[in-house]
């Protein structure tokens, strides 16, 4: 199944207001004090932002191709990114990892981290999060190959529950040629380490 065929989530400003107004009320808080009075437009204006990436397809970042000769690995490193965790509504940051052997054509390097922040501004978690940078890539680029990594830190790891600040989680997702080919692999790991 295509990537982009999800129902498209656009944030309703008044319902998270609402939502913000009651879970403040339910914490025990008075929801008309002076510092929270604005706080539910606050929100709503906030995940007009955090969460925009629903309404976004990757495939506008990664349509804008060149021509190339040479098919060799391209990586774009440490592209920091911020999203949101759909256990918990908390978020988790880190750094992507992007690389993927061309065939004939490649993307601006902007664009990748563009398609990033596409999958970074929407309720999920990690894992999905790294597939679906690789599939979106595989997909709208059609290289020979792609790997993608992401290390980030989870704020419902190290704020709440165990409470493990600094702990980092890394997920990979490698697709075609990367998929069976360790030596492509061991490449990419060696272009981080640079």
């Amino acid at each position: 199944m295509p990537l982009e065929r999800r129902k498209s989530v656009m944030v309703n400003h008044e319902k998270v207001k609402e939502a913000v107004r009651l879970l403040l009320e339910g914490i025990g808080e008075d929801a008309d004090r002076e510092g929270l009075k604005e706080t539910p437009d606050r929100i709503a204006r906030m995940y007009e932002e955090i969460f925009g990436g629903s309404e976004e397809n990757a495939a506008k970042h990664l349509s804008k191709v060149f021509s190339v000769d040479n098919n060799e690995m391209v990586l774009e490193k440490d592209i920091v990114f911020y999203s949101t965790c759909e256990h918990h509504l908390m978020p988790f940051y880190g750094k992507a990892h992007v690389a993927y052997i061309p065939d004939g054509k490649v993307v601006g390097l902007s664009k990748l981290a563009r398609t990033v922040e596409v999958y970074a501004k929407r309720l999920q978690i990690q894992e999905q999060m790294t597939g679906q940078i690789a599939d979106a890539v595989m997909e709208y680029l059609a290289p020979q190959g792609v790997m993608v990594m992401l290390e980030a830190e989870h704020m419902c790891m190290t704020m709440r529950g165990v409470k493990k600040p600094g702990s980092k989680t890394v997920s990979v997702a490698s697709r075609g040629v990367f998929k069976e080919d360790a030596a492509l692999q061991n490449q990419f790991f060696r272009m981080l380490g640079q």
